[in-house]
């Protein structure tokens, strides 16, 4: 096996430096120039294809987003932008502070996605959605940061079964 050069590697981080830090809308401040910590058992980089694909206990984390599961894919466009994180497991999570006045947005799923460009985040299989005390959960829940939209499903493609949609909506608190 020959080791990815260090060119490579760095364009990779900065690539994952852009997906994960440049969510403006989603992201607290100090998190577009938190140094991005990765663990995992193994990495498989293909620089010429655009993908990286990190296995066995995968934890990104850069400020407060932090990405889990068994196994994380990146994908970069052809012009070496980050364009979708994938991360699979049996609880694949991912958590973000959006910023320091909201909580921190939780989702978890046998598959969590993240369309950069989009910025939308699909939580798929078991999905399971926290945004305060408001919680979502279904086969497919389906979250568009900046608009913060959430659009739920009972079944999805790839889902055995009937995973009813359940909420719970926190009332505002008035001031």
């Amino acid at each position: 096996m020959t080791r990815p050069s260090t060119t490579h590697l760095l364009a990779l981080c900065l690539g994952l430096a852009t997906c994960l830090g440049s969510s403006a809308a989603l992201a607290l401040e100090s998190d577009r120039t938190a140094p991005i910590q990765v663990e995992a058992d193994q990495l498989d980089l293909d620089d010429k294809a655009g993908t990286a694909v990190y296995t066995g206990n995968v934890r990104i984390q850069q400020g407060s987003m932090l990405l889990t599961g068994d196994r994380v894919e990146i994908r970069r466009n052809n012009k070496g932008e980050l364009s979708l994180a994938t991360a699979t497991g049996q609880r694949a999570y991912l958590e973000q502070k959006p910023s320091p006045e909201e909580p921190v947005v939780k989702g978890w799923g046998h598959r969590v996605i993240y369309h950069v460009p989009e910025r939308r985040i699909e939580l798929i299989n078991q999905a399971e959605l926290h945004k305060g005390g408001d919680t979502f959960d279904g086969a497919y829940v389906e979250y568009f940061l900046d608009r913060k939209v959430v659009q739920a499903r009972s079944s999805a493609e790839g889902v055995q079964g009937n995973q009813r949609i359940r909420m719970t909506l926190e009332p505002e608190q008035g001031n």
